[in-house]
């Protein structure tokens, strides 16, 4: 029995802001914008003002279709978070969740530590929690999503901007749903202050980053018994396009396999890229059944992590 996502869903808002109305907020001239725009292709985000953090992810969760009647053999509710959760004791989120959805018997938790890698340490960990369930059909729902407040978009380091859409996978140990082949992370502890650091030490990690990250998929792909040529699509954190650019170039890899679609649309949503590009990916038929694919993130500390699948069909 291995880890394996069952089902998968997004969701995006439908208010779609562009990056000229946000300029102010993160500090950006109209020459940056147009850098942003041209070079590093993000020109639109999704934010859903009416929404709080609760509902991004029921929206997304809703949109898995089998969840109300697999809804009983949820046994864990996880939410990979970038940002680390904060407010009133009283009031948490993912209780609202699980009550909402009718899995509040489920054990609910958050994990950040991955920063916004943290979607797959999520992913992870629900499969390893299952492991030990005695019901071999004992299901785990991961949610991803957060709220784009003005003080975490100035967090962020450049060059990126943070979108909110969300989204929801059911993970099982069944016979069903995507196979997980490999799971490759890497802690580069140099760069743990994140935004604060110097900016000498920022440049070199800029410097370093294409290469940390070519390294780590190629690791991830032979722990998977493949070659990266196998790998039928990557489906990354969409921090912005010339990144993922760089990175192409340095493992050989066809650009047009990298799923880089939803880059000018939804800009970075913290911890959902991967899973939003899958949902989109699969919408565009862009994997077939048996299709190797690879999920990418890179979290603010530094962590960098990839994870291998092989498509196996999963339900919405």
């Amino acid at each position: 029995m291995t880890t394996r996502l069952v089902a998968v869903a997004a969701y995006l808002p439908p208010n779609s802001v562009t990056l000229e109305s946000v300029a102010d907020e993160l500090g950006l001239t109209p020459v940056d914008v147009r850098v942003y725009q041209k070079f590093y292709g993000l020109v639109d985000i999704r934010v859903d003002t009416g929404a709080d953090v609760a509902d991004l992810l029921i929206s997304a969760a809703k949109g898995i279709g089998t969840l109300a009647w697999a809804a009983h053999r949820v046994r864990y509710v996880v939410h990979a978070r970038t940002v680390q959760p904060t407010g009133a004791h009283s009031i948490n989120p993912l209780l609202t969740v699980a009550r909402t959805l009718g899995i509040e018997r489920a054990v609910s938790f958050a994990v950040t530590q991955h920063a916004c890698a943290s979607g797959l340490l999520a992913v992870d960990l629900a499969g390893r929690l299952l492991a030990g369930e005695s019901d071999p059909d004992a299901l785990a729902l991961v949610l991803t999503g957060e709220k784009t407040y003005p003080h975490v978009n100035r967090l962020m380091p450049v060059p990126t901007i943070m979108g909110e859409a969300s989204a929801a996978c059911l993970v099982g140990r069944g016979e069903h749903g995507d196979e997980m082949l490999s799971y490759v992370w890497r802690a580069v502890g140099e760069y743990c202050a994140g935004p604060e650091l110097p900016d000498a030490v920022r440049q070199k990690f800029q410097r370093e980053y294409p290469q940390t990250l070519a390294e780590l998929m190629r690791e991830a792909a032979d722990r998977a018994g493949l070659g990266l040529d196998d790998v039928k699509m990557v489906l990354p954190h969409n921090v912005n396009r010339m990144s993922w650019i760089r990175v192409a170039q340095l493992i050989d890899f066809p650009v047009d396999r990298i799923y880089l679609d939803n880059v000018p649309v939804t800009g970075h949503c913290f911890c959902a890229d991967p899973f939003v590009n899958y949902a989109s990916a699969l919408q565009d038929d862009r994997l077939g059944p048996g299709d190797p694919y690879m999920m990418v993130s890179v979290g603010l500390g530094a962590i960098f992590s990839a994870m291998v699948f092989r498509h196996r069909g999963v339900t919405r």
